[in-house]
């Protein structure tokens, strides 16, 4: 019989596990939810790229003969009783437009995509023209200018396409050649011109209906 006192062994604890501790659920889910946001960014530029390839050039070279003074901020306008210039261009679509002395009264407006009163007078004149028509004895063109692909509402293509814009659209040069020859100064503009090929009354600002309409008539008088 041995003589050695009954000793109990106290029990190893286990280890501490070697592992480093991985990263937490909240950092993963952050990781996640950050490479999600990179992908629909990309997603989105590359749509947005896609759809202004799609829409086609929105400028294009233009040719123009002549040229009228600003429009003033009051006063006498110089411009009346002078020769409107002649334009040749392009619609969005590639079809060659010329406005010039042709024998016809005519009024040319001019637009700019990113200017919220052109977007607010686009469907005043739509509805108009739908409700009344042009006289037939004077045509009706509009210019698209002071394009800028870093602006709201781009490109002037859709937007009009959008509005269901019924009126023979020039797309003025990346310089806006065919405004700065009209004297354009503040947008909406409007240029009446008799059968003559000269001007008889300009405009800015959104017009009404009824404004519209007077104008017309200007270009119709003479």
């Amino acid at each position: 019989m041995s003589n050695r006192p009954n000793v109990k062994k106290r029990p190893v604890p286990p280890r501490p596990s070697q592992q480093k501790p991985g990263p937490s659920r909240g950092l993963v889910i952050g990781i996640v939810v950050a490479a999600l946001l990179v992908v629909a960014a990309v997603a989105i530029a590359l749509t947005a790229s896609g759809d202004e390839a799609d829409a086609g050039p929105q400028t294009f070279p233009v040719e123009v003969s002549g040229s009228l003074s600003p429009m003033p901020t009051g006063g006498t306008d110089p411009a009346v009783g002078q020769a409107a210039p002649s334009v040749t261009g392009s619609t969005f679509d590639g079809q060659t437009v010329s406005i010039g002395d042709d024998g016809r009264a005519k009024l040319v407006m001019f637009l700019a995509h990113w200017c919220p009163h052109c977007q607010a007078e686009v469907p005043v004149i739509t509805e108009w023209l739908a409700a009344t028509g042009m006289p037939d004895d004077v045509d009706l063109y509009a210019v698209s200018t002071g394009v800028s692909s870093d602006a709201p509402n781009y490109p002037p293509s859709e937007w009009l396409t959008r509005e269901e814009w019924p009126v023979t659209t020039i797309a003025d040069d990346a310089d806006s050649s065919v405004a700065t020859a009209f004297g354009l100064r503040s947008y909406p503009y409007f240029v009446a011109i008799d059968t003559e090929g000269n001007v008889v009354a300009r405009a800015s600002g959104e017009l009404t209906a009824a404004q519209l309409g007077e104008l017309i008539g200007v270009a119709q008088a003479g």
